[in-house]
C-alpha cells in the first residue's frame, strides 16, 4: 500500500545571522512537528539527496550555477537574493529542488507528494531573487519533460507574491501553464506575464480572495488539462505575515488548501505540494500553517488513486 511521501533534509536548514527575516526553522521545525503528531511516519520522510547538474543545467546558466558554488554572486543576485551566501546555502539549494523533483515523481506514482520546502519562484536562469537561489518548480518540470516530451505542467501559485522568474522561464511554452493569484502592487515591482494572473489588491480580505480563486482555478484546469500540478502553497496570504499584504485568517489559509488539493484530486491530477512564502509575526506561525498544509494533504492522500502515471503520458500526442 502507498504512503503519503514527504521529502526533507537537515540540509533544508542554514544559520542566517541573528535577526534575519527569513524564517529558516521552519523547515526543520515542521518536520519534526507532524512527526511529533503522528501526522507522518518516519518512514514517510525521504532524505532527496542532490541534484544533479544535468537537471540544473536544463533551466540556469553554467555561469549562475557556478556563481552560487563560490559565492561569486552576480551583482543582481547580491543585491536581491536577500541571503548570505556560505557553503551550507549552496548545498541547501541543490537539496531543496532535488525535493520538488523527488516529490514529483512520487505524485506521478502516488498522486500526490510534498516537499518540505520549496516553491523558490522568484530565481531567474541566470540569477537569484527573493530568498529564491534556484528555480525548483522549473528545474522539476524541465526534468520530467525529458523523460516524457509531452508532460503538461501546471503551476498553480498560490504564493501572496506573484511568481515572477517561473512565469520568465515558461513564457511561450505551450507545454507549461503558470497560474498565479497575488497582490498586484506588492514584490515583486516587475511583474512577469504568466498564463493567468490574477491580480488583487492589498489588504484584500479572506473572502475576496476566496472567491476570485475559485472563480478562476477551476476554468484555467479544466481548459488546460495538465497532467501534474505544482502547488505552491505560501502562507504569506496569513493576515499576521510581515510581507504578504493579504488578509486570510488562519481558518482561511486552510480553507484554501483544502479546496485547491480537493480540485486536484477531483480530476485526479497528480499533485505536487510545496510550502511557498510565509514570514509571520507571530513566533512559530509560519511553521504551524506550513504543517497545516501538509496535514490537509495528508488527510486527502488515498492509497487506491489512480492518476495519469508517467508511463502513460508518453503515449499521447503533442497537443
Amino acid at each position: 500500500m502507498s504512503v503519503l511521501k514527504l521529502f526533507t533534509s537537515p540540509h533544508y536548514f542554514v544559520p542566517l545571522p541573528a535577526g534575519h527575516v527569513f524564517p529558516m526553522r521552519k523547515f526543520p521545525d515542521s518536520a519534526a512537528t507532524l512527526l511529533a503528531e503522528g501526522v507522518v511516519q518516519p518512514e514517510q520522510l525521504i532524505d532527496p539527496g542532490m541534484i544533479a547538474d544535468v537537471d540544473l543545467l536544463r533551466v540556469h546558466t553554467p555561469a549562475y550555477i557556478d556563481s552560487i558554488r563560490t559565492g561569486n554572486f552576480n551583482e543582481i543576485t547580491r543585491q536581491k537574493l536577500g541571503l548570505p551566501w556560505s557553503m551550507e546555502l549552496a548545498r541547501r539549494s541543490h537539496c531543496a529542488v532535488a525535493g520538488t523533483l523527488q516529490a514529483a515523481r512520487a505524485a506521478l506514482v502516488d498522486g500526490i507528494a510534498c516537499n518540505l520546502a520549496g516553491g523558490t519562484h522568484h530565481a531567474f536562469p541566470d540569477r537569484g531573487e527573493g530568498f529564491c537561489v534556484f528555480n525548483d518548480v522549473a528545474i522539476a518540470i524541465r526534468a520530467l519533460q525529458a523523460d516524457e516530451p509531452y508532460l503538461h505542467a501546471m503551476v498553480v501559485d498560490l504564493d501572496a507574491h506573484q511568481g515572477n522568474g517561473t512565469h520568465f522561464i515558461f513564457r511561450g511554452d505551450p507545454h507549461v501553464f503558470t497560474y498565479s493569484i497575488h497582490v498586484g502592487r506588492n514584490y515583486p515591482s516587475k511583474k512577469e506575464p504568466g498564463d493567468l494572473d490574477v491580480e488583487l489588491p492589498r489588504w484584500v480580505s479572506g473572502e475576496q480572495y476566496l472567491q476570485q480563486l475559485h472563480a478562476t482555478l477551476p476554468v484555467a484546469i479544466g481548459r488546460f488539462e495538465p497532467d501534474i500540478i505544482f502547488y505552491i502553497a505560501g502562507v504569506d496570504v496569513h493576515t499576521d505575515d510581515r510581507f504578504g499584504q493579504m488578509h486570510l485568517s488562519s481558518k482561511q489559509v486552510q480553507s484554501r488548501d483544502r479546496w485547491t488539493i480537493d480540485l486536484c484530486r477531483d480530476y485526479s491530477i497528480p499533485t505536487v505540494v510545496l510550502y511557498g512564502g510565509g514570514y509571520n509575526k507571530t513566533e512559530g506561525m509560519t511553521t504551524e500553517l506550513h504543517c497545516q498544509t501538509v496535514r490537509t494533504a495528508a488527510t486527502r492522500f488515498t492509497a487506491d488513486s489512480t492518476p495519469r502515471v508517467a508511463g502513460e503520458l508518453a503515449r499521447r500526442s503533442p497537443r
